[in-house]
């Protein structure tokens, strides 16, 4: 299988090897194809894509030319995720295992691998049973993110969904409870997480989106007393986290 090496380690390029990685089960985050390419073997790659629920971006060939390092691409390349991603469903077995009430943690378009790196090692760390991304607009389980996590990324389990409100309305059904990181929001430390608890950190520029705020329960800010007044993505889910945490432990939880 054609992989290029060094800090491209998670990209396989070329219309057999990408095939392959495919039928093997290899964890894939998506697939680039160049625009307008159909001929061939591209077909039974999108197919499998389809069936496998893979994120497909046609992208110009220039730009499939440059990421590939001007290697022979024949028109497609995927990026393969550097650990198997989970359902949201072992997300909940995890936390009945415990014998514990589910505390997840969600990113809302949280772009940046070395943000998401950084918010699984604290969310491991914290006892998280779980981080929840979009399909889309988000860093995906790349090697970045790996190193970044510090071996985080083997132990709580990742989910992908295509629609972050929709995954909110299952998790309201389910009786957990969903705070989004906002201004203008509750005192984190008077808020009480101690129940089933669902924390939504937003994006590095915008934040929390609309349509996710909305359906979000409540939402709970940190206090600037600075002038700035907002925190880096993963540094706000680092606190919330163990606010989180250690509200359970009071509480005789985690």
């Amino acid at each position: 299988m054609e992989e290029k090496r060094g800090e491209k380690a998670d990209l396989i390029v070329g219309r057999n090897a990408v095939l392959e990685a495919l039928q093997s089960g290899r964890a894939v985050d998506s697939v680039w194809v160049a625009r307008g390419e159909r001929t061939g073997s591209i077909g039974k790659i999108l197919r499998l894509c389809r069936e496998k629920g893979i994120v497909v971006k046609e992208v110009d060939a220039k730009k499939l030319d440059f990421s590939c390092g001007h290697a022979n691409h024949q028109g497609v390349a995927a990026f393969a995720a550097a650990h198997e991603y989970a359902r949201v469903e072992d997300i909940f077995s995890l936390a009945q295992s415990r014998g514990e009430p589910p505390f997840i943690l969600i990113c809302d378009e949280v772009e940046d691998p070395h943000n998401l790196g950084a918010i699984l090692r604290s969310a491991e760390a914290a006892g998280a049973h779980g981080v929840i991304i979009p399909k889309r607009r988000s860093a995906s389980l790349s090697y970045a993110v790996a190193k970044t996590s510090a071996g985080a990324i083997e132990y709580v389990p990742v989910a992908r969904v295509p629609n972050i409100p929709a995954l909110l309305e299952d998790l309201k059904q389910r009786g957990v409870w969903i705070w989004a990181a906002d201004m203008d929001g509750k005192l984190w430390c008077d808020t009480d997480f101690s129940g089933p608890v669902a924390l939504v950190i937003g994006s590095e520029g915008r934040g929390v989106g609309r349509l996710v705020k909305e359906r979000c329960d409540y939402t709970v800010s940190l206090p600037m007393h600075g002038k700035i007044n907002s925190l880096n993505a993963s540094v706000a889910a680092g606190i919330l986290l163990f606010e989180v945490a250690r509200q359970r432990m009071k509480n005789g939880g985690v």
